[in-house]
């Protein structure tokens, strides 16, 4: 074991390759690695004419990552965990769209997938500490022995809400070198040090769906897992619960949705609940999707070991959310939580999370969770 080696996770994209590179021209003993999550020839009837494009962990991804690590001369590995992302980032995201839910697979593959087996694996060749290129930052609190999650200092490229999982022994073995710059400085560093993805365009879409047409994806999972996608369709209802169209499955819609109704009547209408079990979506006018209060489950606690009172903070309700004022009281029930905003919120979804600040501070965050319960239709 190498006290001080350092396993890079590398996607191929400039980020991770400049936090290596970087690493490697301070003299620190670093090793590349990459990670295979997923098949990307499954389901070739989904990839769009001229192959997907915008995705991370393709193909492509490993070849640059691999070439990254050849330039700046450091050892590297690909390592296939490809179960641990279907059972743990695919099949939920699946299991989430058909329970009325809108999924962000990128959380669940961080807090399931990109550390702690990670971690493990490093563990193999010899190192006790991850590093990668999310922009966040991680520090010490010398009074309380925590470990801290903060935003990364270019507020425009903060990830610290996919984040909000990791545990405190995951954030003690943990480096995140890009959390205090700015991406126009991480793309001149990586220019510097002659990285040659220097330049390389970002990757936006889900790796796994290769269309970006969640709907049509979930549709053929649930075919390979024999489940009759016709047991999925139903009615749009407006608030009365009067029918207005059919559809073909809750998968197809999210709290807040405007477009694709497949309703007409002369005035906008959203998509304000879904009710999976009866097979409906509610619709309404804007105004409907308006909440203050929502409840939240399975929370993780970073900033102190468990909410004991209400505590004030800033909450983030999806990634381009601007945070705002609100509180967070322990539930009635163990395992959730009562979250109030001070001002009425649009489109609270359930199956997105609610990542809490304070300032810089990531205090915690947890699931939003769904009105009622739900029976997986998956497998």
């Amino acid at each position: 074991m190498h006290d001080d080696l350092i396993a890079v996770a590398m996607s191929g994209g400039v980020d991770s390759s400049a936090v290596a590179a970087m690493l490697h021209a301070e003299g620190r003993p670093v090793v590349g690695m990459t990670m295979q999550l997923w098949n990307q020839r499954r389901m070739p009837e989904l990839i769009p004419e001229g192959g997907a494009t915008g995705r991370c962990c393709s193909l492509d991804d490993v070849y640059d990552a691999r070439a990254v690590a050849a330039a700046i001369g450091i050892p590297f590995y690909v390592v296939n965990f490809e179960e641990q992302f279907e059972r743990d980032v695919v099949r939920p995201f699946v299991e989430d769209y058909v329970a009325g839910r809108t999924p962000i697979p990128c959380t669940l593959c961080n807090n399931s997938v990109k550390f702690e087996p990670f971690l493990e694996m490093a563990r193999q060749v010899g190192s006790e500490t991850v590093a990668t290129g999310h922009y966040a930052r991680i520090e010490r609190d010398e009074r309380t022995g925590r470990w801290l999650l903060l935003r990364g200092v270019d507020h425009s490229r903060d990830q610290s809400y996919f984040l909000w999982g990791l545990t405190q022994r995951q954030l003690s073995h943990s480096l995140f070198p890009l959390g205090g710059l700015q991406k126009s400085e991480v793309r001149a560093i990586a220019r510097r040090l002659n990285v040659p993805v220097a330049d390389k365009g970002e990757s936006r879409e889900i790796c796994f769906v290769p269309n970006g047409d969640y709907g049509r994806f979930v549709e053929r999972y649930l075919e390979e897992n024999r489940i009759d996608r016709r047991d999925l369709a139903g009615e749009v209802v407006d608030e009365r619960g009067r029918a207005l169209a059919e559809h073909q499955g809750v998968h197809r819609f999210t709290v807040g949705q405007r477009k694709g109704l497949g309703v007409a009547v002369g005035s906008p209408l959203y998509v304000t609940e879904i009710l999976p079990a009866e097979r409906k979506v509610v619709v309404g006018p804007r105004e409907a999707l308006e909440r203050k209060r929502f409840l939240v489950e399975r929370p993780n606690w970073i900033a102190f070991e468990a909410l004991t009172e209400p505590v004030r903070v800033e909450a983030k309700i999806r990634h381009q959310f601007r945070p705002a004022p609100a509180e967070v009281r322990p539930g009635a029930e163990p395992g959730f939580c009562e979250v109030e905003f001070d001002q009425p919120q649009l489109a609270i979804t359930p199956g997105q999370a609610a990542v809490f600040y304070q300032e810089e501070l990531v205090v915690g965050g947890a699931w939003i969770a769904a009105p009622g319960g739900h029976q997986s239709q998956v497998g």
